[in-house]
């Protein structure tokens, strides 16, 4: 039996970016859905991974990145998903959590089978993110009301796409089964 990991992706952000605005109403959406996940997981003893852009900041380190968000104008909305003690944290430079960072040696060490993506955003990061996983043949679970999308339309087309060409579990938050893996 394999374990589960949430994983929380691209959430501490500072929103300065092109379709800032049109991904600000989405996050804030799925922000309850979010925190809920992050406190089930945490009083489960699920890791809970936290995988983030860089935003170009290449001799930072997460503290770093974690300190400039809360600095940002939109502290309010990373303040209270922020990672914790027993938090990881692995910095990604592209779309997909994998891509080139330490993540699939860090899920194998810890038995990790079963990754539920959450964050941000979904017709981008979350969907390439799914599909790595699904290549590397790890199951994937969805929340839909915890990722945040730029383009509604595009999202409902990317949950669609996990969830009929890799296999993901597109559920609710609430319905996410850490401990069935």
């Amino acid at each position: 039996m394999t374990r589960a990991a949430l994983i929380v992706i691209d959430m501490i952000n500072t929103y300065d970016h092109d379709d800032a605005e049109l991904l600000l109403p989405s996050a804030e959406a799925a922000l309850p859905a979010l925190l809920k996940l992050i406190e089930r997981a945490r009083e489960q003893d699920v890791p809970v991974i936290y995988a983030n852009d860089n935003f170009g900041m290449w001799r930072s380190h997460h503290g770093e990145i974690l300190q400039t968000a809360l600095e940002g104008p939109h502290a309010g909305l990373v303040r209270p998903l922020a990672p914790d003690e027993n938090s990881q944290f692995v910095v990604k430079a592209r779309h997909s959590i994998f891509y080139e960072t330490p993540l699939s040696y860090l899920l194998d060490q810890q038995d990790i089978g079963h990754v539920v993506l959450c964050g941000q955003v979904t017709e981008q990061c979350v969907l390439y993110s799914a599909l790595d996983a699904h290549i590397r043949h790890l199951r994937v679970t969805v929340p839909k009301d915890a990722v945040a999308h730029i383009h509604e339309d595009l999202a409902e087309a990317a949950l669609r796409m996990m969830e009929r060409n890799m296999g993901a579990r597109v559920v609710d938050a609430d319905e996410v089964a850490f401990g069935d893996s």
